[in-house]
């Protein structure tokens, strides 16, 4: 009658079965506690998940561990141009022949952006963040940055995405890229990158592009006549198939594996949560819901 139960249960069941007969020890089954949501087991290296509410810590695997994070740098890239002082979403951009050639040589994922057209700042935001564009972040750095040459600026547009990390108190980030083709250097945590997107996500207009599924942009050419852009479709496939996602980036590399931040709002409780290095875009996607079950279900 007793052998099922675990621990010191099992003892203090035997204790009143011995001492008061047989009816007390099943009762002392039935005030048992009721069953605990179990901790969820990931394939990725590392993971997090807090409340969005008040930050507090729901799931954690490594999450201080340092690793690579492939594109989800991007959400960082695009929280320091959406910071900068009297944005114009609107500014047009022209595409240079650098952003194109440094995606070709990376073999990076991009945006398809034709050198020579004009491309608003909102535009560039979508096509970093729904195809994660590498020539898109490449653009932006090179706008945003300060300096007299290409290089300089960039380099210090790097400058504000490690200025904008030290500002959110986060101590095992570091990127030395704009995109996440790093130089073996642009490493954060599942805890820190977490609290970057959660930063990010206050801006109203990085909530409304990592939601966004599809976006099609119309750009400027060289003429000055208006090209209609094959549509950009988001590599989050959380949008799609887990009820209640609003968001946020996904990031993969032979470095950084299979990466993805995520958020998700239900019954008006919103989770944030990050996993780093899982083996496939399936089973990162597996890995988020998993975990964020698990903090719905402690949330209640």
């Amino acid at each position: 009658m007793i052998t099922g139960i675990k621990g010191i249960r099992i003892r203090r069941a035997a204790a009143v079965a011995v001492t008061s007969g047989a009816l007390l020890a099943t009762g002392a089954l039935t005030a048992a506690p009721a069953q605990a949501v179990t901790t969820p087991s990931i394939v990725a290296k590392g993971g997090y998940l807090m409340n969005n509410a008040n930050a507090t810590t729901l799931f954690t695997k490594k999450a201080d561990t340092q690793l690579p994070t492939g594109s989800t740098t991007k959400i960082m890239t695009a929280k320091v141009v959406l910071a900068q002082s009297n944005l114009n979403l609107d500014a047009k951009v022209t595409i240079q022949k650098a952003y194109s050639d440094y995606v070709v040589a990376k073999n990076a994922s991009q945006a398809h952006l034709i050198v020579g057209d004009k491309v608003t700042v909102r535009q560039l935001l979508y096509g970093l963040m729904l195809p994660s564009g590498c020539d898109a972040a490449y653009a932006l750095a090179d706008k945003y940055g300060s300096g007299s040459t290409r290089a300089k600026r960039v380099a210090n547009f790097i400058g504000k995405m490690n200025t904008a990390a030290k500002n959110l108190g986060l101590t095992h980030t570091h990127f030395d890229s704009f995109d996440g083709i790093g130089n073996g250097n642009n490493l954060s945590t599942p805890r820190d990158l977490t609290k970057i997107a959660s930063s990010a996500m206050k801006n109203s207009t990085f909530r409304t592009i990592v939601k966004t599924k599809s976006y099609t942009a119309k750009t400027i050419t060289k003429t000055g006549s208006t090209r209609t852009m094959n549509p950009w479709t988001n590599t989050n496939g959380l949008l799609s198939s887990y009820s209640g996602t609003i968001g946020v980036k996904t990031g993969s590399g032979p470095e950084a594996k299979y990466c993805l931040v995520f958020a998700a709002t239900r019954n008006g409780k919103t989770v944030i949560g990050t996993v780093l290095a899982s083996s496939s875009i399936a089973q990162r996607e597996s890995d988020a819901k998993k975990i964020m079950n698990y903090g719905f279900a402690k949330l209640g």
